[in-house]
């Protein structure tokens, strides 16, 4: 039974059927959203471009490592950047949508429960960002935060579908976490640097107050 949904979850019919399902999911939350005021169309608007721009900079890989996850040009910023301009709910929505267009146009499916920490979950978890918005320091705060959600939904993936790689005398949570960690962390510190630079952050809370005005 596992294998045939795996079989039809691999599929072209198996995913376009999940990706509308899930995207028919997300339209319904957002519309929710809108009734209550809590998504504006403007604050959708900002939320799809900055996942085009995660989408299209993901494909741009600094380097891949060898079991899966690569370094790419900052593209979980983007996610991160939602979440520290509109708040935890739309930056979690947006997360989930990114994770789901990855889903779509790169998929790697072991198991559904995997498929589903690393790509909704984990990359929903970006949006965790938002937490920290009114914060000094927020988006440093929220990058990081963000980042180590998205480490933790893929290290329990790993723990539970990709244990047989761990090395020996090595436990599967630690390698699973210090993998993950270990490229997301890199691109983390990347995206850190980037916005250290005053320029960049100026921009960045000039883009913030055109989106909440």
């Amino acid at each position: 039974m596992l294998e045939a949904v795996n079989a039809f979850l691999e599929s072209l019919g198996g995913q376009m059927v999940l990706s509308g399902v899930a995207f028919t999911c997300l339209l319904l939350i957002a519309g929710v959203m809108l009734r209550r005021g809590k998504f504006t169309p403007k604050m959708m608007s900002y939320a799809a471009i900055c996942i085009a721009l995660a989408t299209v900079l993901s494909f741009a890989k600094l380097f891949s490592a060898p079991y899966g996850g690569s370094v790419t040009a900052c593209s979980m910023f983007f996610i991160i950047l939602t979440g520290f301009w509109f708040g935890p709910a739309v930056g979690i929505l947006a997360g989930i949508t990114q994770g789901l267009l990855q889903f779509v146009l790169d998929p790697y499916i072991v198991h559904p429960v995997q498929m589903i920490l690393d790509y909704p979950v984990a990359f929903g978890l970006l949006g965790l960002s938002g937490l920290f918005a009114n914060r000094k320091y927020g988006l440093y705060i929220g990058l990081i935060v963000g980042v180590f959600g998205r480490i933790l939904g893929s290290t329990l993936s790993g723990v539970l579908f990709f244990a047989e790689y761990t090395p020996a005398g090595m436990h599967s949570l630690w390698y699973s976490f210090v993998y993950n960690g270990s490229y997301m962390g890199i691109e983390m510190l990347i995206t850190m640097a980037i916005i250290c630079v005053p320029a960049f952050r100026k921009a960045v809370e000039v883009v913030r107050r055109q989106a909440l005005a």
